[in-house]
């Protein structure tokens, strides 16, 4: 029986990769939390057994890291992954009792995401030229789908042509978990051009729909960097990527109406929790207008 955190991580990852189906970004992340939680533990208080470790052992490591500066966002994750680690070792009967029952995650200041606006959005596609080579294509396309889309950067680079049928994209997000997003007439012909375009420059490898100039499967960065260099010619905003677009596209939506759990799906949010923030920007909109038109504003 396993009675350590480094005895049975390996049977805990193995479950979040084979069972719960994450990405092996965020395994990475949880194998990164518990080995550090395991070398605080070891440093301070010796080799103790899973049964032994205390909420005392775990307030003593978030101490620890909010001396070092780590962020509340940080440390609320790797909360996370020890709520999930002991949740796991309470379900094989590794403990009786978890240590997480009375660990409170630090409180975060809700930032409402940025997003581009619709007016500088037609500025971008009705007036900002892209070269007529086939990166200048391949980067009108990518954003032109990023934001008709919401998809994350991941799912384009991943998105496969045989996915693309009927007027819409058959994602794979977060989870492995599938979802459809219908797309318009305007941008189904856009990607049928370019598939054509890529037979004719001889690229038959079909397996992902965005190819760069030698046919071969882009890579985040070179989609960030496309993003970036296109959002910085029509807005200010700090940050200039493709989750902005995702931001844009949900705010887009909600400020037109449109049903907030239809933008949960869309956006392949596993709660409505999630998609609840884009309903600030625009009451945050209505105020402005409030402000800026009322006699008592």
């Amino acid at each position: 029986m396993s009675d350590s955190i480094i005895d049975s991580k390996q049977s805990f990852l193995d479950y979040l990769k084979f069972e719960k189906r994450y990405s092996a970004h965020t395994i990475r992340s949880y194998q990164d939390d518990l080995t550090q939680f395991a070398e605080f533990v070891s440093l301070q208080f010796g080799k103790v057994t899973l049964k032994e470790i205390s909420s005392a052992f775990v307030r003593s490591w978030l101490a620890s890291l909010k001396e070092k500066g780590i962020s509340s966002k940080t440390i609320n994750r790797k909360i996370s992954s020890l709520k999930s680690y002991f949740k796991y070792c309470l379900r094989i009967e590794l403990i009786v009792t978890t240590p997480m029952t009375i660990i409170s995650s630090p409180r975060l200041n809700k930032r409402l995401p940025s997003y581009v606006e619709e007016k500088d959005i037609n500025t971008l596609f009705d007036i900002v030229e892209f070269p007529n080579t086939w990166k200048g294509q391949t980067d009108n396309l990518a954003i032109q789908i990023f934001y008709n889309t919401g998809i994350r950067l991941s799912e384009l680079v991943n998105l496969q042509e045989n996915l693309v049928a009927n007027s819409s994209l058959k994602v794979t997000g977060k989870g492995n978990k599938q979802r459809i997003i219908p797309i318009s007439n305007q941008l189904l012909i856009d990607i049928q051009n370019y598939i054509q375009k890529k037979r004719e420059l001889n690229f038959f490898d079909s397996t992902y729909l965005l190819v760069d100039k030698n046919g071969k499967k882009l890579y985040h960065k070179y989609l960030y960097l496309a993003v970036k260099k296109y959002l910085a010619q029509v807005t200010t905003l700090p940050k200039t990527s493709p989750h902005i677009l995702r931001h844009t596209f949900a705010t887009h939506l909600t400020n037109n109406g449109a049903d907030l759990n239809a933008v949960k799906e869309l956006l392949g949010h596993s709660s409505l929790a999630a998609t609840q923030i884009y309903t600030h920007n625009t009451i945050e909109r209505l105020k402005d207008a409030h402000k800026k038109a009322h006699p008592k504003g």
